[in-house]
């Protein structure tokens, strides 16, 4: 049984840097993990930890044989930097794991060294999952000085919004609401709602002619996946790319 969403990673070439963006341009609360994570997973990690919604993690790659690092860098040498990939947990991943393989997920092997279990992006509609034990980050929140949010709404382009309904809510059993049309962004969508922390929005353009419906299609032009991270705040602005990932802020409720 899947319990939360506990975070959503960025991968990036330059961790100081992105770990001073967040703190300084964001004002958000960074704990910087990187000198144990560097020795236990070869990799730099660091999370944000605002009240609210789910957590960001910044990760890059730090030792060229350790399997996490690998995985970054290959991430790095495709894509980009970006939105590497959604957390979820679950009280006993190894078991939980056998359940999404018979329920049609590509469930990797357990990485070296990993402390949960992947889902090929092949079987998710383009996001890597990551499945983690309960409580994975003991760390506590923190007020942000710019009065942001953690992450309140991942939102994820697909192509096929049955397809995407089938992989999550049978597939992982979050519970989904029914779908809506949303006229004003141009898309036709679904939300998803992990026991714990943010929301998940699904989405596929139905007006390309509506900016934000023309920009998930052009997204959609590469491949499915976690498109951008909605933040709250006490006001709205447009969104950001920032090492890569899209982040918006709305300034009221939504999902």
């Amino acid at each position: 049984m899947i319990t939360s969403m506990p975070r959503v990673a960025i991968a990036t070439h330059d961790f100081e840097r992105c770990v001073e963006t967040f703190r300084r341009d964001y004002g958000l609360p960074v704990v910087d993990l990187s000198p144990g994570s560097v020795e236990s997973l070869g990799a730099k990690l660091a999370m944000c930890v605002p009240a609210g919604g789910s957590n960001i993690e910044l990760m890059s790659p730090a030792d060229p044989k350790a399997p996490l690092s690998q995985s970054l860098s290959r991430f790095l040498e495709r894509r980009g930097e970006g939105l590497f990939a959604m957390m979820l947990e679950a009280p006993d991943p190894d078991r939980e794991a056998v359940g999404l393989a018979e329920r049609g997920l590509n469930v990797l092997p357990r990485m070296a060294g990993a402390g949960g279990r992947d889902v090929h992006p092949n079987s998710t509609d383009g996001v890597l999952i990551r499945v983690y034990p309960v409580k994975s980050f003991a760390g506590e929140t923190s007020p942000s000085t710019s009065g942001l949010s953690g992450i309140m709404r991942v939102i994820v382009a697909v192509g096929d919004l049955d397809h995407a309904r089938r992989v999550y809510e049978t597939g992982f059993g979050l519970p989904c609401d029914a779908a809506y049309d949303d006229d004003l962004r141009g898309v036709r969508g679904f939300i998803c709602r992990p026991p714990v922390g943010g929301v998940i929005e699904f989405v596929t353009p139905t007006d390309v002619d509506r900016p934000f419906a023309g920009d998930v299609a052009k997204f959609l032009e590469d491949r499915p996946g976690l498109y951008a991270l909605v933040l709250h705040g006490d006001f709205s602005r447009d969104s950001d790319t920032v090492f890569g990932a899209r982040i918006l802020v709305e300034g009221g409720e939504r999902g």
